[in-house]
């Protein structure tokens, strides 16, 4: 069944090639074109398309429906092109004519997408609730490892004294970054494109504030050519929300990845969260965290991947757009293992004791001796020109006592304040 079929046999071919395999990929947005078919049930009998009785037929027929998705027993066979003909074969097959009339005033337009801003919706809130956490994850993390010293790197070279509170809560508080724009998207599709049919609207006196109201969108895209047109646009907000997230992730994952080989030694992991070797019986890998890097920076690629399908198509609706949805949809997926993993992983980690008396890192408090001499009188360049002779011949010795007191630094993490920075919805 094809909601575009005038009776018409198309070549078997085409068919297959136009409708890819957007079976697989619909079962994700099956709930969500119930949600929006209920709500639009609602605003026909509203405006008198459809009686009071037939509402209550079809609202009976999308529940059962319902049921069979959130059962996992939903299947769309080979004979449906995707998800929306499927849905109003069944409410034909079960309720006769009235089944007919569920697509009166829209158009497989804007049915996929609201169905995928309802998906989008749904999931940026999810992948935010599981940011949180990992959040919440990293902060504890700071405060239980806050007084752990851990050598700082400018060019992977030893620069300065750091710690593992200072480390850990820079993440976090990246992390608010993140969500800032995961908000941004979230507000992006936080509103109703229903109603903008195949682009242009409708000659039926429908409601739209109804069905916005009803599916709980925060507003409606008033425009229908502007809603149309949304349509890539919200996928490429959504995909520089995400990549910007798993660009932090990546980055940590990668630090992790450094910090646990033998050359750095700072942290380690329970054996049952690393790997071995097929022939070096030593080996404690960190595949899980290498595989976090690898999947977030493909993540990172998937905004490319919107923009050049999307960027240069004139205003209307084009069948290009068939082809955002799968990555779109298995990157949410992927996003949401990612943080439950890392946030299962990094609780476990083990941090050891950085022996800061160990010969490589005998210049980690340059700069604090430097300081201390300033605060005795003398000129910064003086001081620095004087440790600076110290260690080029060999006759500096270190003094480690020297306390980092300002905002954010070492000895003054601000740990509630980065918690309080943190965006409620």
């Amino acid at each position: 069944m094809k909601l575009w079929d005038k009776g018409i046999s198309i070549d078997k071919k085409i068919e297959q090639f136009t409708v890819g395999n957007d079976r697989e990929i619909d079962i994700h947005i099956a709930k969500y074109d119930v949600i929006a078919s209920k709500a639009h049930a609602k605003m026909l009998q509203k405006i008198g398309i459809i009686s009071v009785e037939e509402l209550v037929d079809l609202l009976s027929g999308l529940k059962a429906i319902e049921i069979q998705i959130n059962q996992g027993t939903f299947v769309i066979e080979e004979q449906f092109e995707d998800v929306h003909s499927k849905i109003e074969f069944e409410l034909t097959r079960s309720l006769g004519e009235v089944g007919k009339k569920i697509h009166t005033a829209r158009s497989r337009n804007d049915q996929v997408l609201v169905a995928c801003n309802l998906y989008f919706k749904d999931h940026l809130a999810m992948v935010r609730e599981k940011t949180k956490t990992f959040f919440e994850t990293l902060l504890g993390l700071a405060e239980t490892y806050k007084d752990k010293v851990l050598p700082g790197y400018t060019h992977l070279q030893v620069a300065m004294p750091s710690s593992f509170g200072l480390w850990f809560s820079a993440y976090a508080e990246l992390i608010i970054d993140d969500v800032f724009i995961l908000d941004a998207a979230i507000k992006t599709v936080d509103q109703n494109p229903l109603g903008s049919a195949a682009g242009y609207g409708s000659s039926f006196p429908i409601d739209r504030e109804l069905t916005t109201k009803e599916m709980g969108f925060a507003t409606l895209k008033y425009n229908v050519v502007a809603a149309q047109m949304g349509r890539g646009k919200n996928e490429r907000t959504i995909a520089a929300a995400l990549g910007s997230l798993a660009n932090t992730m990546a980055r940590f994952a990668m630090d992790v990845c450094l910090y646990m080989s033998q050359n750095f030694d700072f942290i380690s992991f329970p054996d049952e969260l690393t790997t071995g070797s097929s022939i070096m019986p030593h080996k404690k890998n960190p595949d899980v965290f290498e595989l976090i890097r690898g999947k977030c920076n493909k993540i990172q690629a998937l905004q490319t991947e919107m923009i050049l399908i999307t960027n240069n198509l004139p205003s209307g609706y084009h069948r290009d757009y068939q082809l955002i949805k799968e990555n779109m949809i298995a990157t949410f997926e992927d996003l949401k293992a990612i943080l439950d993993i890392f946030n299962y992983a990094i609780q476990q980690i083990i941090v050891k004791d950085v022996n800061i008396n160990d010969n490589k890192y005998k210049y980690l408090f340059t700069v604090d001796n430097i300081n201390t001499l300033v605060f005795e009188g003398q000129s910064f360049r003086e001081a620095y020109q004087k440790i600076g002779g110290q260690v080029q011949d060999g006759t500096y010795v270190p003094d480690t006592s020297k306390k980092h007191t300002h905002a954010g630094s070492i000895h003054n993490l601000c740990l509630d304040k980065i918690r309080n920075k943190f965006p409620n919805i």
